[in-house]
């Protein structure tokens, strides 16, 4: 790795809220880290400001230590003794599907990452020229990567899109990038489903825009540009039958080690894994993931995938985001349930008209409620297991009901 990270030359390498960088400068301050004697798990603090944060994990991956992402020296501690063989990087999870958002840590080695920069950077046509903004917490995953692959590219990494060439975000941060005119020419997307809408936006803007599907425990699964998700260079992809629909699982040299504390993620004996997101394959080839299978929801006898309910109200004319949960009701098993964070000047009652018109019967939610914000993890995704605790719980405020005559029930 040090072949990438001694650099001694006075090109900008890091510029994070006002600090600059140069690579002969951040090569010097990792050689001078001082790190934790031993050879055991190294804490790398979710508190650390992105330039220290990068120096630590670049130290560690440079010296053979294994560290905690976004992990204090206590936590690094306690997690040392449970952590697989060969692990390099251990990286807390945003915890989106969790009772209280609280992560998981997945263990994984350096070269399952450093193995897809190349065919990342190919895709996604960036170069060492390039100057590239991460729009999230470097503590994140998809976010470190994303830091981690620009210095292996020999690019500069930041935080601001000012004269940024490239940026990588989840489409949420794309949506509010396309408002602003910095808004660099090549996109990096993931984190969520993105709607037709910002994708379109990108394109009148004339974006570059590279999407990928992939999670935190099996890295790149699925990529590609307006032609649609095709396998990631290197993934081999099958489609399993499950009670919900057809599950994605992926063989590839990115996989992680395990996962610490739970998770979705299972493996079979031929060095398969999922974390029980279905998808279909379109009569082009490409393919559509269609969210995760522990968020269908069972309602009078037919299945609502809660994501792809989500994606398309939340694209309806004064929805700013939404979500949607399942809720045990006694006659239809569940009953759809949407949580909406409205547009400025949007009313709920107009939502609802266009949820009619564009949704199926089964799928129209229910019951309404709406929230000033929906809560996010530190990657930017819904805390669904946030709000699914506040509608058992009775804490998300008046619920809005439909009538049943309405709906076709």
């Amino acid at each position: 790795m040090s072949d990438w990270l001694h650099d001694s030359s006075k090109r900008v390498a890091l510029a994070f809220g006002g600090d600059v960088v140069s690579y002969g400068e951040l090569a010097r301050s990792v050689d001078a880290v001082r790190l934790p004697a031993g050879d055991g798990l190294v804490g790398c603090d979710v508190g650390l400001d992105p330039v220290a944060l990068l120096t630590t994990v670049l130290a560690c991956l440079d010296r053979g230590r294994p560290v905690l992402v976004g992990g204090t020296a206590e936590q690094a501690e306690r997690t040392a003794t449970v952590l697989p063989r060969g692990t390099g990087l251990a990286l807390r999870t945003s915890g989106s599907s969790s009772a209280d958002g609280s992560p998981r840590v997945v263990a994984r080695t350096s070269a399952s990452w450093l193995a897809s920069a190349a065919p990342l950077a190919e895709l996604a046509a960036l170069t060492p020229a390039d100057r590239i903004a991460v729009t999230g917490p470097l503590h994140v995953s998809m976010h470190l990567y994303a830091a981690l692959h620009a210095l292996w590219l020999g690019a500069s990494v930041g935080d601001s899109l000012t004269g940024a060439t490239a940026m990588h975000a989840t489409p949420t941060r794309l949506a509010r990038a396309l408002r602003d005119a910095a808004c660099p020419p090549k996109a990096v997307v993931a984190g969520a489903a993105m709607s037709d809408g910002v994708r379109s936006a990108a394109a009148a803007r004339g974006i570059r825009l590279t999407e990928y599907y992939g999670a935190a425990e099996l890295s790149f699964v699925l990529a590609g540009h307006a032609d649609g998700l095709r396998p990631f260079p290197g993934v081999e992809v099958e489609l399993r039958p499950v009670a919900s629909g057809t599950e994605l699982w992926a063989g590839s040299p990115y996989l992680a080690l395990g996962v610490l504390g739970g998770g979705m993620l299972r493996r079979d004996a031929a060095g398969f894994a999922t974390v029980g997101d279905l998808a279909e394959r379109l009569p082009s080839g490409a393919y559509r993931v269609l969210g995760r299978g522990d968020a269908a929801i069972t309602t009078a006898g037919a299945t609502v995938l809660a994501e792809d309910v989500e994606a398309r109200i939340a694209a309806l004319p004064g929805v700013a985001a939404a979500a949607v949960l399942g809720e045990p009701h006694e006659l239809l098993g569940e009953r759809v349930v949407a949580v909406v964070e409205l547009a400025s000047g949007a009313a709920l009652d107009g939502v609802v008209t266009a949820a009619h018109e564009s949704l199926s019967p089964v799928e129209l939610p229910r019951r309404w409620f709406v929230a000033d914000a929906l809560p996010r993890t530190g990657s930017g995704k819904v805390a669904r297991g946030v709000l699914r605790d506040g509608l058992a719980a009775g804490t998300l405020g008046p619920a809005f009901p439909i009538a049943f005559e309405r709906t076709g029930a």
